[in-house]
This record gives C-alpha cells, sequence and structure tokens, in this order.
C-alpha cells in the first residue's frame, strides 16, 4: 500500500520527496505592486524547510486585470523575475520542490487595486464585469503561458494552474451563466476549451523538466459533477499535466448532488489518469487524515490550515502516525514562531477563527 513517505515520480522534473505538498495559500504578504517580500519568502522557505515534499505559492495573477486582493504575487510582467528568482532559488536549497500558482480573477478580481475593468466570460452588470472578447479569452491563454514561461526562467520546478474556486477559468464551467456563442461557451465542450489551450500552451511552451499541474472544483459554482469528473479525467489522460489537485472542501464529505453516492473523493480516485497524479485537499489536518486519504486512492494531499499552524507538519506527519494539527484558535506569537509574517497574521486574524 502506498505510503506517505514514498517519494511520488511524475512524469516531468523532480520526483517529490513524499506524498505531502503545501496548499496554495492566500497570505497578503507581497509587496502593494506583486513583487516578492520579505516576509512572503520566509513563510513560503519555512514549509520547505519543515518537509513539505511541493511548495507552492499563493494564487498569483497573470493578467494586470486579474488582481483580486492587495498583497497578491504578481508574475505577469519581468519585472516581477528577480523575486521570483530569489523565491526559486530559496526554495531549492530548502530542499522542496518548487511550484507557482497562476490565476486571473475573472470577474471575482478588484477594479479598485488594478486599475482596469472587471472581465469575465459574460457581462455581469451587478457585479461590474463586461464579457471578453473571443481575442481577449485568447489573450488570457497567452497570459497563462507566459506566466508559466517566466516562473520556468526564475528557476521553479513547475506551476499548478488555478482552475477552482469560481475564478475565471471556473467562471467558465458555469453552465448556469456561460452562453457564449463563440468556442468557449454553450456546450460542455466549449466551456471546458480554455483549460485545455491554457495546459496545452504552458506544456508547449516549456522545456520536459517542468511540471505542470491543475487544480479543480469538483462541484457548485454552476458545476455538474459530471462535468467535473469527465473534464478531470481528460487533464489527467492528455499528458498535458503531471498533476491534478481537487479542491474538496472537506475530503470525507458527500457529493453535493443527491443522485450520487458514497464520498466525493471516491468519484475522482476512480478515474482513469494516464500518467499524471491526483491529489486531494480540503480538512487534512492530521496524519490520519492524509493516510485515509491515500487508501481511497489519491496519489498525493494537499494541506492548508495544518501548514499555517506548522511550518513542519510534513515532517511531523511522516513521523507520528498519530500528529494532528493544534486546535485553533491560536495567540499570534504562536503564528510567529512558525514563521507567518505580520500581514498574513492580520488577514487570518480579520476573517477566519485562527487567532486567539
Amino acid at each position: 500500500m502506498t505510503s506517505l513517505q514514498d517519494p511520488l515520480a511524475l512524469a516531468h522534473g523532480p520526483a517529490w520527496a513524499n506524498r505531502i505538498t503545501l496548499a496554495p495559500l492566500t497570505n497578503l504578504q507581497s509587496h502593494p505592486d506583486g513583487s516578492l517580500s520579505d516576509d512572503e519568502l520566509d513563510w513560503l522557505v519555512a514549509r520547505g524547510e519543515g518537509g513539505f515534499a511541493m511548495v507552492m505559492t499563493c494564487a498569483a495573477h497573470v493578467s494586470p486585470e486579474g488582481q483580486c486582493w492587495d498583497g497578491q504575487l504578481a508574475v505577469w510582467d519581468d519585472r516581477f523575475l528577480p523575486g521570483l528568482t530569489r523565491l526559486a532559488t530559496a526554495l531549492r536549497e530548502s530542499g522542496t520542490t518548487s511550484c507557482v500558482q497562476l490565476q486571473h480573477g475573472g470577474m471575482r478580481a478588484s477594479q479598485e487595486l488594478s486599475g482596469h475593468p472587471t472581465v469575465a466570460p459574460w457581462d455581469d452588470e451587478a457585479k461590474g464585469a463586461r464579457a471578453l472578447s473571443t481575442g481577449e479569452v485568447q489573450r488570457v491563454v497567452q497570459d497563462f503561458v507566459d506566466a508559466a514561461v517566466r516562473c520556468e526562467r526564475a528557476g521553479f520546478d513547475g506551476v499548478q494552474v488555478h482552475g477552482a474556486h469560481a475564478y475565471l477559468l471556473a467562471q467558465f464551467l458555469d453552465a448556469r451563466s456561460n452562453h457564449r456563442t463563440d468556442a468557449y461557451g454553450g456546450s460542455a465542450e466549449n466551456r471546458a476549451r480554455v483549460f485545455h489551450e491554457v495546459v496545452d500552451g504552458i506544456r508547449s511552451a516549456t522545456g520536459p523538466d517542468f511540471q505542470v499541474g491543475m487544480r479543480l472544483t469538483p462541484e457548485r459554482s454552476g458545476i455538474a459533477l459530471a462535468e467535473s469528473t469527465a473534464l478531470a479525467e481528460q487533464l489527467m489522460v492528455s499528458g498535458a499535466v503531471d498533476h491534478l489537485d481537487m479542491s474538496l472542501w472537506d475530503v470525507r464529505k458527500a457529493p453535493f448532488e443527491t443522485a450520487y453516492d458514497g464520498a466525493l473523493i471516491d468519484h475522482f480516485t476512480a478515474l482513469e489518469r494516464g500518467s499524471a497524479r491526483l491529489g486531494v485537499a480540503g480538512g487534512i489536518v492530521s496524519t490520519a487524515d492524509a493516510d485515509w486519504c491515500l487508501e481511497r486512492g489519491a496519489d498525493f494531499v494537499t494541506v492548508g490550515t495544518a501548514g499555517i499552524l506548522h511550518h513542519d507538519f510534513a515532517r511531523r506527519a511522516l513521523a507520528d502516525p498519530a500528529f494532528a494539527m493544534a486546535a485553533t484558535p491560536v495567540s499570534r506569537d504562536h503564528l510567529r514562531a512558525e514563521r507567518v509574517g505580520p500581514d498574513f497574521i492580520e488577514y487570518l486574524a480579520a476573517g477566519w477563527d485562527f487567532v486567539a
């Protein structure tokens, strides 16, 4: 049976040292212009030193108009290369595999922060968003590709494309609202087209040792489970992605659609994978949780909350079958000791039940 300690070979690039990876976590620690800060670097490097097999950045926006929040990392211009190179080098020296998550906020982006109009797959007057033209969709696809090439130049081992959580790419999947009449709307095939164009473009533009991943949302936000499982399988067997990360909210939850039995995770571990590796995320806060996911057929787990509270969660989980995350809330001193910067701490204190 697969163990958390087992290395994980991928079709491209370096093998991961174990089966525990760091989730892409919003932390608001970049400089206002989107460049890397010392706090952001220290937070990520600490997780590499803490035994995570792959450390991923927060969602980094690939287009100027795609910015969602203040303090978000940016990858849309060569001006960001010095910071990205510094981060890639430091992560490599920490012993982990490095990855940048590529994102565009679409309808969820902030015009106030970016200074650019909000764009989306369709017009939405209530949200102040206008529909992208066909040419603009193709330009965004190229922005993802260019950002990946930039990350490769900086020295990262790979990228993960953010196709989840109702950001731009996931918005295309929304059958309720995406009634575009071009190649990017209407049918399930058309609504998923942008996913394939992004990963195929990145694979073609990067080298044979560069890893390409995708994160998907399995349901809700106008996404039917039958369509998300079909897309997941298509991406995995295509050869374009090395890893697929399913963001399940809770790895033990049942599907939202009552017509489906079993646990949501089972609908994805049952899929054909080709050479791709399948990961799951959502509520993994102990060694037992991570082991359970591998027993259900996942190849790796993606850890969020526990990785904030313990920079060395991976090392502890690998060493102790009974290890579990500290109970929340925790003190600011606890977070500082785990190399969480002041801006990240304030974000956690304002919107989450993390801080006492």
